[in-house]
């Protein structure tokens, strides 16, 4: 008789690869699983009845009626300045290629610190107005930027780049087949962005659009000086004056719902279709030259949106810095703390991004962990994710005065931004053809031989753009800055913000324009690295 054996459980060692994800993904997600636990636990009592009652309503609906303004003008100064970029000829389309991207260089809240001493009663366009009309400021209607409106058109401004981004790159990537048939139909440039283009791009449009979304709902510093009560400003305001950190967790589950639904959708966007190009009949089709008209109307637009975006609002930082004579010598510090700052953040999202990318593709489970883990940290804002450094540091009886804050800093720094730093890593991966490590197995390499000559070269090939970004982003982040800096530790963000609450514009125009320029070498770089490697993908 035959002995039956007991079946054995499954092992549930742990593969290197698996061990490693799984700690940086305890780095990355920590901070988001701090807030979420002690918003559900705590943060129950009378504070938390009082903004149920008479605030929750309006910073949600503020909150998401500024996403829907912002997204319909994202996709409009996105899309079609992308669209005749990637394929047509026109004046000035080469400078505009890579311009357009600028405005990456410029935080939302200077911006908006730009336009409202722009668009006030005193600035330039309504005296102009009053000059020209000789009405008084009592005889017009004039918009106000103080309002869901005027931030939805700052935060377009400021991030619609994002969408511009992906969607060059989907236009620049179209089928060659696919166009030609079109236009054999007798299809018109217009019938073929709406019937062929679009569809095609879609994916990478809302990929872009969700970035720009995400930025837009955790924003802090231009919905606080535009006085518009979102969800982070709310957040903000619980804990910081009304001491109340658990309420404040409470309400910061609410925009990591907002800000999780967002991924999830451009998430279902780009699973909607990838199309693999491995034929040269799926090249970019040759830039038709546009006509006189045309190309002219297409110039101006792309002039007024980057007038509109970066020129304008720059242009006037500099004139009051120029015009009142204010130089602070104060603030060499505060840029060093911004550079010390967004150099360690960077470096070690840098690493934990390398880390995610190159695990995720040894096994299944890496690849579901790490992914989970970046897109938590990007998903929750930098206000939520400081939140959840302060429970933490509450919880080991460390101070936030003391350096344990900087080290927290730096770790929310990289916790918020690493989902950033690894798209570049992952597109440098996908570039690469799997004949390399194929042919790196069938000679014998070692899985640690594989990752020293094969999986690490590779990444380094997406790591300036990866570096750039995640530099750029740090410095320009405020509300996680502000929650964890230790005493006589300011940024330039944490500065300009200080003057501009306290309406003293002139003194904040000079650290948000060392901000900008500090930005402005790197996006620069960015620009033109992309706007070359598309010409030689055009031409290749």
């Amino acid at each position: 008789m035959q002995q039956r054996v007991a079946p054995r459980l499954p092992s549930l060692r742990l593969s290197p690869a698996a061990m490693t994800t799984l700690v940086a993904a305890l780095l990355i997600g920590a901070p988001v699983i701090a807030a979420l636990t002690t918003g559900l636990i705590g943060g129950g009592g009378q504070a938390w009845t009082h903004i149920v009652s008479t605030q929750l309503a309006g910073y949600t609906l503020a909150t998401l009626g500024v996403l829907a303004l912002t997204t319909a003008l994202v996709l409009l100064f996105a899309v079609p300045s992308a669209w005749f970029v990637s394929l047509f000829d026109f004046p000035g389309r080469s400078i505009f290629e890579w311009a357009l991207i600028l405005p990456l260089a410029a935080p939302g809240y200077v911006l908006a610190y730009a336009w409202a001493d722009i668009m006030e009663v005193g600035g330039p366009l309504q005296s102009a107005l009053r000059d020209i009309t000789g009405l008084s400021a009592r005889d017009y209607w004039f918009p106000s930027l103080y309002s869901i409106p005027g931030l939805s058109f700052v935060m377009a401004c400021a991030l619609y780049p994002y969408a511009y981004l992906t969607a060059r790159a989907a236009f620049t990537n179209l089928s060659l087949c696919t166009m030609e048939a079109a236009r054999s139909l007798g299809a018109s440039p217009f019938r073929i962005f709406i019937r062929v283009a679009l569809p095609a791009a879609r994916p990478a449009i809302f990929a872009g659009l969700a970035l720009a979304l995400m930025e837009t709902a955790a924003d802090y510093g231009a919905a606080s000086y535009l006085g518009v009560q979102t969800l982070s400003v709310g957040i903000f305001r619980a804990w910081h004056s009304f001491s109340e950190p658990a309420v404040a967790a409470r309400l910061a589950f609410l925009l990591i719902l907002i800000a999780f639904g967002l991924q999830l959708i451009e998430r279902q966007a780009r699973g909607r279709g990838t199309i693999q190009q491995t034929a040269t009949r799926w090249r970019t089709p040759k830039r038709q030259t546009l006509g006189r008209r045309s190309g002219l109307i297409v110039t101006v637009g792309c002039t007024a949106i980057l007038l509109l975006a970066f020129i304008f609002p720059v242009s006037r930082l500099v004139w009051i810095s120029m015009e009142t004579g204010i130089g602070q010598k104060a603030m060499w510090r505060p840029f060093f703390n911004s550079l010390t700052l967004a150099f360690a953040g960077s470096a070690l999202a840098f690493l934990l991004a390398v880390t995610v990318v190159i695990s995720s593709r040894q096994n299944r489970f890496s690849q579901i962990i790490g992914r989970l883990a970046a897109g938590a940290g990007y998903a929750a804002p930098g206000i939520v994710l400081a939140l959840g450094a302060l429970f933490i540091l509450s919880w080991s009886g460390l101070s936030v005065a003391g350096p344990a804050a900087l080290v927290f800093l730096v770790w929310i720094y990289a916790s918020r931004f690493t989902a950033a730093g690894a798209e570049p890593l992952n597109a440098a991966f996908s570039r690469a053809p799997a004949s390399l490590g194929n042919a790196a197995r069938s000679l014998g390499a070692n899985r640690f031989q594989r990752l020293v000559r094969v999986d690490l070269p590779v990444a380094m090939s997406g790591a300036a753009a990866a570096s750039i970004i995640l530099f750029v982003e740090m410095l320009k982040e405020l509300p996680a800055t502000l929650m964890l800096r230790p005493f006589n530790w300011d940024t330039l963000a944490v500065q300009a913000h200080a003057y501009a609450s306290d309406e003293r514009l002139a003194a904040a125009t000079l650290p948000s324009l060392m901000i900008t320029a500090a930005g402005l070498l790197p996006v620069i770089l960015l620009s033109l690295q992309l706007t070359r490697a598309g010409e030689s993908r055009a031409g290749g």
